[in-house]
């Protein structure tokens, strides 16, 4: 795991996935799907009561906190095995806890005290302009607009851009069996983007998310916080 100045972290190393898996990986990932539909139903279900207890006492009850940064594991780990990554065809394992030899990694530093008054508007005003920056990454389609009007004059719809670089990492994957390493360091930043997004607006840090695409395996300290 990387040390960084922000409290979320988000790791992976690239494997040497094979050129055809990745045609089959959302059958084989089925099973993961629906523990992680009851999982996410029991994140929110957490993640409302953290928000009360947050606002009376300006704590996250360790045990929830735990539980949640799990399921984001979880989450990840899946994610990174089939179409927001395909960086290694190694199953993720059935568990929240972290697997030390698994190649993705994912984990929060929990604040001994959180803000009472943050936590009534970061999760739906603060991270406005974020949400913003997740729907390109992570969907809700890409729009191409005329030179002085400001409608759409078509829109594609689609998984984002992040599902457009990974399908491009498997079209290499088939035709070379090599995963670029440029294009592997790119998926993962913006993957890195959404997921401190995600854990910023489920309450679990009051450091708000920086507006920066950190690429690459590990997560690097920029020059100005060193």
């Amino acid at each position: 795991m990387s040390t960084t100045t922000y409290p979320v972290h988000v790791d992976a190393r690239l494997d040497s996935p094979s050129r055809w898996l990745w045609l089959v990986k959302w059958i084989l990932a089925v099973p993961h799907y629906v523990v992680l539909a009851f999982l996410w139903i029991a994140f929110v279900a957490v993640s409302i009561y953290a928000f009360f207890a947050i606002l009376f006492t300006g704590a996250y009850p360790p045990r929830l906190f735990a539980f949640n940064v799990g399921v984001l594991r979880w989450t990840w780990r899946v994610m990174y095995y089939t179409y927001n990554g395909l960086g290694t065809d190694r199953y993720p394992p059935f568990t929240l806890r972290d697997v030390a030899d698994y190649p993705a990694h994912f984990d929060v530093q929990q604040p001994a005290r959180l803000s009472r008054g943050l936590v009534l508007v970061k999760w739906w005003l603060l991270a406005v302009p974020h949400y913003l920056v997740v729907g390109i990454l992570a969907g809700g389609g890409v729009w191409a607009f005329s030179g002085q009007t400001s409608s759409p004059r078509w829109a594609l719809p689609g998984g984002g851009l992040i599902a457009v670089l990974v399908l491009f990492a498997a079209v290499a994957l088939a035709v070379t069996g090599r995963y670029p390493r440029a294009l592997f360091d790119l998926i993962l930043g913006c993957n890195r983007w959404v997921l401190r997004v995600v854990s910023y607006a489920a309450l679990m840090t009051d450091e708000y998310p920086p507006f920066r695409l950190d690429v690459g395996e590990n997560e690097q300290v920029p020059p100005e916080q060193r």
